[in-house]
């Protein structure tokens, strides 16, 4: 079977914590042929570490994509640029895989979204939590009935301080945002994913600055209050055209005992789900909830399961995204994430940020 042909546009943290050692462990279905950075050097170690023997080593994207031979590209580039990265590598018959958020706002993201649409390639977007088993445990409950109508949903993103110090996280003109975009994106994502709702109306939203001058116990390190431009919390109501209610609470640092990240909370009419532990490190559970013989009932599923169609093992979240997503290629399936799902994410993010800033609801279309 020929193997598919991968080059990498960006070789930073998410390309080495993620992308590559997953799609290393896929070695009879992968090459990484190609690796691209505007530092030179971070795209030669990783061409060195997970690169084929004859692996080409770029400093600008756009000769990246002029080798034909190349089948898939990666973009993990900060937030600004994958708009245009995306549409380049899809005209040049790339299929895509972007980097979470899809977009900085609403119209880069419908350009991406067009490009994949024109040109037929697939295009798929990072949000590898969908990847987890609780998730995957919730999504088969919500979407198989046992919670009734879903009209009231809750999206965690909150750490007490987990500010990241690396990259440019905190730079607002490279990343478009803080939490609310790093981190807020995948528990809305999840969110809107579990209710199958994806048709949002209305839009209120706050973000604060309080905390930048108190770096102080900080998991990755004290930060720069210098160069802390981003907010580092947001919140955001969101009304959808059926009624439904969803709150989403994103905060890199936030005076809270019980921090919650890439987790939700889900209120139907049959009953109820809600999602604990340590997700990011595949340690997170869900409890379900309801009335039932004249009693409020919880219960929490096994851990004697696996992660939804890929068999009984467990998988780490970046393992089954990659898997599936090489799956998708190969057999031309459609990827667990699809585009028109993640252009959703991104406009209720860019509401959120409009109606902090003018202090008004913000009515979508």
């Amino acid at each position: 079977m020929k193997k598919l042909k991968f080059g990498f546009i960006g070789c930073g943290g998410i390309a080495n914590s993620k992308h590559f050692p997953a799609l290393a462990k896929l070695t009879d279905k992968v090459e990484m042929v190609a690796f691209c950075d505007i530092i030179e050097e971070r795209a030669q170690k990783a061409a060195e570490e997970y690169g084929t023997e004859d692996a080409k080593v770029y400093t600008d994207y756009k000769e990246l994509l002029k080798d034909k031979s190349i089948d898939v590209v990666h973009v993990l580039t900060p937030n600004v640029s994958h708009s245009e990265i995306t549409c380049a590598a899809l005209y040049a018959g790339k299929d895509v895989m972007c980097e979470k958020p899809m977009a900085i706002n609403y119209a880069e993201a419908k350009k991406m979204l067009d490009a994949y649409h024109e040109t037929g390639h697939k295009l798929t977007i990072g949000y590898q939590n969908r990847f987890r088993e609780d998730s995957q445990v919730t999504y088969q409950a919500a979407r198989g009935g046992e919670l009734g109508d879903i009209y009231f949903a809750k999206a965690h993103a909150v750490r007490r301080r987990g500010v990241p110090t690396w990259g440019v996280f905190p730079d607002k003109s490279k990343q478009g945002g803080g939490p609310l975009i790093d981190i807020g994106t995948h528990a809305l994502d999840l969110t809107l994913w579990f209710m199958n709702n994806y048709k949002p109306k209305m839009v209120l939203g706050s973000t604060y600055q309080k905390l930048k001058d108190h770096p102080e116990a900080n998991m990755f390190g004290p930060w720069d209050p210098d160069t802390f431009e981003t907010e580092d919390s947001a919140f955001g109501l969101i009304k959808m055209e059926n009624g439904a209610t969803i709150f989403l609470e994103a905060a890199w640092a936030l005076n809270v005992v019980d921090p919650k990240e890439a987790q939700v909370t889900l209120c139907g009419t049959e009953g109820g789900a809600e999602m604990f532990g340590k997700a990011y490190l595949d340690q997170g559970y869900v409890v379900f909830n309801k009335a039932a013989h004249g009693e409020l009932e919880e219960t929490k599923p096994s851990e004697a399961g696996g992660v939804f169609g890929f068999g009984a093992d467990k998988l780490e979240q970046r393992d089954a995204e990659a898997q599936q997503w090489v799956d998708a290629i190969l057999n031309d399936k459609e990827p667990l994430v699809k585009p028109e799902q993640a252009i959703v994410v991104t406009q209720i993010l860019e509401a959120i940020y409009k109606s902090a800033e003018t202090g008004k609801a913000v009515y979508l279309d």
